[in-house]
């Protein structure tokens, strides 16, 4: 007795990954994760290399903006990602938004 059946790769790869993600409830979870933290060290271990200092509140947007996209793109496919979590995605990356442009001053730009 196997503890996990392979998927049937017939019906092509969103199939496939229709399947994983049935079997494996929080890989859709950890990838969305995973682009989140990859864009937000990426970015502020460059920048701080470069310039010295890094801006955090704006890695932040950049990092939920790019985990929004991936949600959106996964979201096409039906299964995949639920309502529940796209709504979880905006309201992180308005938070985040709202975090950026109320942490600036006055003639500080972004």
């Amino acid at each position: 007795m196997s503890i996990y059946l392979q998927p049937s790769l017939t019906g092509g790869m969103d199939e496939t990954l229709v399947e994983v993600a049935t079997a494996v409830p929080s890989l859709i979870y950890g990838l969305l994760l995973f682009v989140f933290g990859f864009v937000f060290i990426t970015g502020i271990t460059t920048q701080k290399s470069k310039s010295g200092y890094a801006d955090t509140q704006m890695w932040a947007v950049m990092a939920s903006i790019a985990t929004l996209v991936v949600t959106l793109l996964l979201s096409i496919k039906e299964g995949l990602v639920m309502v529940d979590t796209l709504v979880i995605v905006i309201s992180i990356t308005i938070m985040s938004a709202l975090w950026l442009f109320l942490s600036k001053g006055r003639g500080e730009t972004l």
